[in-house]
C-alpha cells in the first residue's frame, strides 16, 4: 500500500511529494522543481538513495 503526502521541499521550499510504501518500509521524498530526491527506510532511518542539487557535504 502507498500513502502520498504533499510537503514542502527541504531543499528549495517548493511543493514536493512524500510517498510511504508500507510493504517495503520505504519513504521517498521528491521535488519536481529542483530535482531533490531522498529515499530512506522508515524503520531504521537509513538513507537508501539521495540526490540534492545545491546542497554540498562538508569535507
Amino acid at each position: 500500500m502507498k500513502i502520498t503526502q504533499k510537503v514542502r521541499c527541504p531543499n528549495c521550499g517548493s511543493h514536493a511529494e512524500r510517498l510511504f510504501f508500507q510493504t517495503t518500509h520505504i519513504t521517498q521524498t521528491q521535488c519536481p522543481a529542483c530535482d531533490y530526491l531522498m529515499i530512506n527506510c522508515s524503520r531504521t532511518g537509513r538513507v537508501v538513495e539521495a540526490y540534492a542539487p545545491g546542497i554540498y557535504a562538508h569535507r
